[in-house]
C-alpha cells in the first residue's frame, strides 16, 4: 500500500537530495494541525505553504489556515481547494502602525507621528486579542498542532503554545531579525512547546546554534508538472510585441531594495554598452512584480525612474504584478534572481530552473542551495554585489545560445530530483506526525520530539 494513504512515512532530518532517515512511523489518527500565515498579501510564503497543504495527505492531515484577511493568497488556497477550514482573523497585525479597521496603505507611512503612535499602541491590544482568539480556536477544534508560517507567526506560535498547551512547529523563511526581538526569539525557540523548527535553507538554520536538535532544512518547493513548460501557453512575448529572435533576460519578485533590481538595472545598462548595434536590437530586459502598499517606499517607481535616468527604456520593462507568473517566465530565455541580502531561499530560482531557464543570481543567502553555478546557471559575488560581473554574465549568456539550453535543461532536472514538492511536503508531514505526539511507534515520537 502507498504509504502517502496507509499512515506510515519515513522520517528525515534534512532536505532536498538526502536520502530519509530509515525510521517508520504512523499516526494513531488524523492530525487536526492550524497553519498560521502572518500575512495575506501575495509572496514567497505564501505560495510555499499553498504547495505543503496541496501534497499533505488530507487523510493524515487535517488542514486549518489561518490568514489576517482575504487577498491574493486567501484566492489561491479556496480555488484549488487545499484547505478542510480557511479563517480569518483580522487582529492578527501585519504592520505595527497599520490603521485598525483596513489593511495598510503606503500613504499611511506619512501619517502624523501622534497617529502613528496611536495605531502602534491599539495593534499591541489588537495582537494580544488575536493571541486570545486563537487560543480559543485551538481549544475548541481540538487541534493538535499549530504549524506557523512567517516571522510573526513564529513570534505568535511561540506564545499560543504557552497558552494553550498545544505544541507548535516554526517555518523560518528568514536569515535574520532585528537586534530588539532577537533575545525574545531565541528563548521562544528553545521553550518546550516550540517542537520543531523547519528551516528553508542551511543559510537560515544557521539562526538556532543554541537549539540544533530541533531543526530540519527542508527547501522549499513546487509542483512539478504544474511547472512544466511544455504545458505553458507563453505571453510575455506577445505582449511586448517582441521581434523574433530576442533574447529575454527576465526576473521576478517584489520590487524592493534587498532584491537588487538596481544592481540589475545597472547591470543591464553595463551589458547594452558592450553589446554592438546589431546586439543591442535583440536584447529586452523584464521584470514582473510590484512594490507591497504596506512597505516604504515606492520602489518600483523608482526603478522605472532610474531606467529613465540610464536613457535604456527602450530595453527595460516593468510589467507590474502578474498572478500566474508562469506564462511570462516561461518565455524568458535567462532568468535573473539579483537579491543583495541573504536571501534564505527565493522561490524565483526553482521556479525558473522549473521551467527550464538557466538562473544568474548574486551568491547570496541560500541561493547556493538551489542554483548549482556552472550547471544550472551562474552564482556571481554577492556581498557586496558585483555589478559588473552580473553585467559580464549577461553577455555571455546572451551571446551562447548553446549554453543557455544545456543549462536550462539541467535545472529542470535538478527541480525534478531536488525540489518536488510531492516529496518535501512528505518530509514535513513526517515532521508534523513527530511534534504532534500521535506517531503510534511513540517511543520513537517521544525520542525525537
Amino acid at each position: 500500500m502507498n504509504a502517502a494513504f496507509s499512515g506510515e512515512f519515513s522520517v528525515g532530518n534534512t532536505g532536498s537530495g538526502d536520502a530519509a532517515a530509515a525510521v517508520l512511523v504512523s499516526a494513531r489518527r488524523k492530525v487536526r494541525v492550524l497553519f498560521i500565515n502572518d500575512t495575506a498579501r501575495n509572496g514567497g510564503p505564501g505560495r510555499s505553504l499553498f504547495y505543503i497543504l496541496k501534497f499533505l495527505d488530507p487523510n493524515v492531515v487535517h488542514r486549518a489556515v489561518v490568514l489576517p484577511r482575504p487577498g491574493v493568497i486567501s484566492e489561491l488556497y479556496e480555488s484549488r481547494g487545499v484547505t478542510e477550514d480557511l479563517l480569518f482573523e483580522p487582529d492578527l497585525v501585519e504592520n505595527p502602525i497599520e490603521p485598525w479597521n483596513r489593511s495598510m496603505e503606503r500613504l499611511d507611512f506619512d501619517a502624523p507621528r501622534a497617529v502613528q503612535g496611536v495605531r502602534a499602541v491599539g495593534n499591541v491590544f489588537r495582537a494580544t486579542r488575536a493571541l486570545v482568539k486563537l487560543t480559543s480556536v485551538i481549544r475548541r477544534g481540538m487541534f493538535d498542532l499549530v504549524y506557523c508560517n512567517g516571522t510573526n507567526a513564529d513570534f505568535a506560535g511561540g506564545a499560543l503554545a504557552r497558552m494553550s498547551g498545544v505544541p507548535v512547529i516554526w517555518h523560518v523563511r528568514y536569515t535574520s531579525l532585528p537586534k530588539a526581538v532577537r533575545g525574545v526569539h531565541d528563548r521562544l525557540a528553545a521553550s518546550h512547546g516550540v517542537r520543531r523548527i523547519l528551516c528553508v535553507s542551511n543559510a537560515s538554520a544557521k539562526l538556532f546554534p543554541h537549539c540544533p536538535e530541533k531543526v530540519r532544512v527542508i527547501h522549499n518547493a513546487l509542483d512539478v508538472a504544474e511547472f512544466d513548460a511544455r504545458g505553458v501557453t507563453p505571453t510575455l512575448r506577445e505582449e511586448l510585441k517582441l521581434a523574433p529572435g530576442t533574447v529575454v533576460f527576465g526576473s521576478q519578485g517584489r520590487i524592493l531594495p534587498r532584491k537588487g533590481y538596481v544592481e540589475m538595472i545597472r547591470a543591464a545598462h553595463l551589458a547594452l554598452g558592450r553589446m554592438t548595434d546589431v546586439e543591442r536590437t535583440r536584447v529586452h530586459f523584464a521584470v514582473l512584480g510590484d512594490t507591497p502598499e504596506d512597505m516604504q517606499p515606492d520602489h518600483l517607481a523608482e526603478c522605472r525612474a532610474l531606467v529613465q535616468e540610464l536613457r535604456i527604456g527602450q530595453h527595460f520593462t516593468f510589467l507590474g504584478f502578474r498572478n500566474d507568473v508562469k506564462p511570462y517566465v516561461t518565455d524568458f530565455d535567462v532568468a535573473v534572481v539579483p537579491s543583495v541580502y541573504a536571501d534564505p531561499l527565493p522561490r524565483a530560482v526553482i521556479e525558473s530552473m522549473a521551467l527550464g531557464k538557466p538562473v544568474i543570481a548574486f551568491d547570496v543567502g541560500g541561493v547556493a542551495e538551489m542554483l548549482e553555478g556552472g550547471t544550472t546557471g551562474t552564482l556571481v559575488r554577492g556581498l557586496p554585489p558585483d555589478v559588473d560581473g552580473l553585467a559580464t554574465q549577461m553577455l555571455i549568456y546572451f551571446r551562447d545560445p548553446a549554453l543557455r539550453e544545456t543549462q536550462g535543461r539541467a535545472g529542470r532536472a535538478r527541480v525534478e530530483r531536488d525540489f518536488d514538492g510531492a516529496t518535501q511536503a512528505q518530509r514535513i508531514q513526517n515532521e508534523i506526525i513527530l511534534a504532534s505526539g500521535l506517531s503510534q511507534a511513540s517511543g520513537v515520537a517521544r525520542a525525537t520530539a
